[in-house]
């Protein structure tokens, strides 16, 4: 009873899902060809992957909605609601959204990667240090006296960074390994 009544919504969510699954593929796989090809770790990877699968899952949700007989008001009435909500907790942690919009800025556009050493020209507070991680929030940065700095992600889009070597993290190995 429930398949002959539904049949054609069924299909259509197959289409709409065999469809999502198939871009969500797509994606993957070039964001991941792109990352290697950019030296980006694996970690990095897997969190822009996850941050697509979840934006599909949405877009999924919303076609699914239409084609069970929802109409647009009762949509527009349903994301006010949500979208008012999370307006107020986000306004309270902007900055927390500021760093993952930033992380994934850097993701795709960063000219320096784990193993740099950067200087970052901070007028309060400069820092000359390792990258050590980029996470979605924070990078972590390990400075020459082997003390561990996390930096939020959107202060090192805001301010002026030298990359003073490549792969620097390679030599302190091999300094290590000769001290032995």
């Amino acid at each position: 009873m429930f398949l002959s009544n539904y049949q054609n919504e069924l299909i259509a969510s197959g289409i709409i899902l065999f469809s999502l699954l198939i871009i969500r593929y797509i994606t993957h796989f070039t964001v991941t060809k792109l990352a290697r090809k950019n030296d980006i770790n694996d970690a990095r990877i897997r969190l822009i992957r996850r941050y697509i699968t979840v934006t599909l899952f949405l877009i999924a949700l919303l076609f699914e909605a239409f084609i069970f007989g929802t109409e647009f008001h009762e949509l527009t009435v349903i994301f006010s609601s949500v979208f008012a909500i999370i307006g107020i907790g986000l306004f309270a942690v902007w900055s927390i959204l500021s760093n993952i919009t930033s992380g994934i800025i850097m993701f795709f556009n960063f000219p320096y990667k784990v193993g740099d050493k950067i200087e970052i020209h901070d007028k309060d507070f400069p820092i000359t240090a390792i990258i050590e991680d980029i996470r979605a929030f924070q990078l972590h940065l390990r400075l020459e006296n082997g003390d561990l700095v996390t930096y939020p992600n959107n202060l090192m889009l805001q301010k002026a960074v030298t990359l003073i070597k490549k792969d620097a993290i390679e030599d302190i190995s091999d300094d290590d390994a000769e001290a032995v």
